[in-house]
């Protein structure tokens, strides 16, 4: 069963409901009508997280619920804070007290003020209204809706389990903290352990590492502003980061699907069906 609003697709489970919730806030590609940058389209190609709402479809045939933004990172970044808003952005101040984030000192705030090094996102400032509006259209309907997914399932079985699912490029560049450096398969994030109970993370990443990947922890992403809000592993609500290597399924150069594409798609099928089995194992043992 699926249900699509302006700002995000939202896939519920097509068998039986578990506690495990998948999230994919990059994914969406629908240019707003105000959405005019400056930027050349194929650096704005570069913030995309190219078909990676496509590469955990499978997830609800297991039990598990699917969200995925539909307007772009480039537009409004729902993995930041609400008020993680670089001021040199706007033509006049912000009405509430900003919290301007390294990510956005390094051009990737709330509102992207670099698509790619030295390649300015905007040709001038924006107004505040204009970045208020990106707020209430695309940014809290996205957060709402799986802010209430996780609250109703761990209404109903007393925990949660959040997946936030990312891909990053094969090689860090000048933007990021491991520029030039190249990346593993997958990096699971926690915060170091603030976000989901570590053995949770352990689990996600020794399933990868048992099938051959290259797996990092928390390094070089520790995870974003989505698991941060979400997670609360005191309460029940765990909630990890998954960044998955471009080069595993994507050629970088044209942003089009590899060869590799279908068999990723079939291996994060079965992951989801092991996290749906996990959860479902971990509520029956506390009944």
């Amino acid at each position: 069963m699926s249900s699509h609003a302006p700002a995000f697709d939202l896939h519920l489970p097509s068998v039986g409901d578990s506690p495990v919730v998948f999230d994919s806030p990059h994914s969406g590609m629908d240019w707003p009508a105000d959405f005019t940058p400056a930027a050349p389209r194929a650096a704005i190609l570069t913030t995309w997280d190219a078909f990676v709402e496509e590469l955990w479809g499978g997830a609800p045939a297991h039990g598990a619920t699917l969200l995925s933004a539909r307007f772009p990172r480039a537009y409004v970044d729902v993995n930041r804070a609400r008020n993680d808003i670089d001021p040199a952005l706007l033509d006049g101040p912000w009405p509430e007290p900003l919290a301007t984030s390294d990510y956005s000192r390094r051009g990737m705030g709330l509102i992207r003020r670099l698509a790619l090094p030295g390649v300015a996102m905007y040709s001038g400032p924006l107004t505040v209204a204009a970045v208020q509006s990106r707020l209430v259209r695309c940014y809290d309907p996205y957060r709402r809706a799986l802010e209430l997914r996780l609250d109703q399932l761990r209404g109903v079985f007393g925990t949660v389990w959040h997946v936030n699912c990312h891909s990053m490029k094969s090689r860090g560049n000048g933007m990021n903290t491991d520029a030039g450096r190249m990346r593993p398969d997958i990096v699971v994030s926690d915060r170091r352990g603030r976000t989901a109970d570590p053995r949770f993370t352990a689990w996600v990443a020794d399933w990868f590492t048992d099938r051959g990947f290259t797996v990092k922890v928390n390094e070089p992403y520790l995870g974003g502003h989505l698991v941060i809000s979400q997670g609360r592993p005191e309460d029940g609500r765990h909630s990890v980061q998954i960044e998955i290597n471009r080069a595993l399924y994507l050629d970088e150069v044209s942003v089009t699907r590899s060869a590799r594409f279908p068999d990723l798609c079939r291996t994060l099928s079965l992951f989801a069906k092991g996290v749906c089995d996990f959860a479902r194992d971990a509520v029956e043992s506390k009944s």
